[in-house]
């Protein structure tokens, strides 16, 4: 065999060998959530005293949740002298005026509500939140972004949480206002609830750096000021304030059983532009931090999983440069070389790759409480789905590693929950920048081609590989246009 085969061989099993190494720690999550036993309810913790609470209401373009958000805020179940609302709303359309109207209607009815407009969107979100901050009255900020609707007592369920005063930061959950709206709203929700019930749960009981997740918490005014404030050089300003706080010595604690309900995106560009926005900037946090999480006086273990967390993107660019540069020259090459056995290596390894995934979704499921049964019948969607954002979340972690500066994409919110399945509001917002369908398009159907190359040359065992990668490409891709010709509605 020459050289050069030898080479794409060897780095085909070095990048699928990578991302067996991602598929392990997901197996050990998956196995911990599986023993690990829940958590005492939140509701049983005392409140011996009420702090002043200030809550942040980040808003840019919500003309369909703004006030169901703003009502939500003020009906929050906390000593009225001890509460402050602030609506820090950069829109440029009607929001502003259906925010102010909003906020003077509760002001009148005794509420300490403040709309707070800037002259410019400088920061986005980071510096909305930071000029709030200046003239927030409250020790424990609490923030909810606009798809979010806090139920009345979420504060007396979290702030007994601040007694201890090295807690710098409380987590809650997320929950699903309109999970059952479509097949993707449904993924959405089986990734999250693993993110929080596996992935988040077993950094905080474990003693491991998790992060705010940019809504649904509160924070200590204090720790977000020893950290250094909220910075806007990367798109995960949440994640960055996360790793600086607890650098600094805060500790973090995740509300497992107290559940915020929140607002899904309901298009599969919208929710693209969301992962980009996540992957990109978790990946500049990486860049970032990472030193100085490995400089710091930390447990190993704590480091290690702190490599994991923030680099957990790079597992889709690891994966699409197999795909595209060496999966398919690798198998041709074997067939040459009459080298077809060695699939059997490919074969445990991407099953080993896949199932971890699978696995961490089911677990996901069993630690809210779901059953199994349902949660393997519904595990599946996740495939396709996850195969076609690899593309998106790829160039996303490239952007990143390149410097390549990029503004702050909101995700549309549209108040769907509240409607009938299918139904999208009038006046909706345009849809956002990005797609990428052509691309997944032709990769979906050289993947076609090719796996009936490999038919015909009864390499029976590259199969599995390519038809995951074909089917993920090509539904990724007519989804994508149905959404643009209006074949499927948001």
């Amino acid at each position: 065999m020459p050289l050069w085969a030898g080479a794409i061989l060897f780095a085909h099993f070095c990048l699928l060998g990578l991302l067996c190494v991602y598929g392990a720690h997901r197996f050990y999550l998956s196995g911990w959530a599986f023993r690990s036993r829940p958590e005492p309810q939140a509701a049983m913790r005392p409140v011996h005293t009420h702090p002043r609470v200030t809550v942040q209401l980040p808003v840019y373009n919500e003309r369909f949740v703004v006030e169901r958000l703003i009502d939500a805020a003020a009906a929050l179940d906390y000593p009225r002298e001890r509460l402050q609302i602030q609506v820090l709303d950069d829109s440029s359309d009607d929001t502003r005026e259906l925010a102010q109207t909003r906020v003077q209607h509760h002001r009148e009815r005794g509420v300490d509500i403040e709309y707070l407009h800037r002259g410019e969107r400088r920061g986005y979100k980071a510096g909305a939140l930071a000029a709030g901050l200046e003239c927030a009255k409250g020790e424990l900020i609490a923030i909810f972004d606009a798809d979010f609707v806090p139920v009345p007592d979420t504060l007396l369920r979290t702030v007994g949480e601040f007694a201890d005063a090295g807690v710098g930061m409380v987590q809650l959950r997320w929950g699903h206002l309109n999970r059952d709206h479509s097949s993707l709203t449904e993924v959405q929700a089986i990734l999250l609830d693993a993110h929080f019930a596996v992935e988040q749960r077993w950094r905080w009981r474990q003693g491991h750096f998790f992060n705010f997740n940019g809504t649904a918490g509160l924070w200590r005014a204090q720790a977000i000021r020893h950290a250094g404030g909220w910075h806007s050089d990367t798109l995960t300003e949440d994640l960055d304030l996360s790793y600086r706080a607890q650098l600094r010595g805060w500790r973090f604690v995740l509300l497992h059983d107290c559940v915020c309900p929140g607002e899904l995106p309901v298009s599969l560009r919208a929710f693209r532009t969301q992962q980009h926005r996540w992957a990109k900037g978790a990946t500049q946090v990486l860049l970032k931090l990472l030193g100085q999480v490995w400089r710091a006086p930390l447990p190993l273990a704590t480091k290690l999983e702190a490599s994991f967390h923030l680099s957990s993107n790079v597992a889709y660019l690891v994966m699409v440069a197999d795909c595209l540069l060496f999966l398919i020259p690798s198998i041709i090459i074997r067939n040459a070389f009459d080298w077809g056995g060695t699939l059997w290596v490919d074969l445990p390894l991407f099953m080993f790759a896949t199932l971890s995934h699978l696995a961490f979704f089911v677990a996901g499921q069993h630690a809210i409480g779901g059953g199994l049964r349902a949660a393997l019948r519904r595990i599946l969607l996740v495939l396709p789905y996850g195969i076609g954002l690899a593309v998106n979340n790829a160039s996303a972690v490239v952007e990143a590693l390149l410097r390549r500066d990029s503004a702050f994409l909101r995700t549309p919110k549209l108040g769907t929950h509240a409607r009938r399945a299918g139904a999208a509001p009038r006046n909706a917002y345009p849809a956002l920048a990005g797609g990428g369908e052509g691309f997944e398009l032709v990769l979906g159907l050289l993947y076609a081609g090719f796996t009936l190359w490999c038919a015909q040359q009864e390499l029976w065992l590259a199969l599995p590989f390519l038809l995951l990668l074909c089917s993920g490409f090509l539904h990724s891709a007519l989804r994508g246009w149905q959404e643009r010709s209006g074949a499927v509605a948001a």
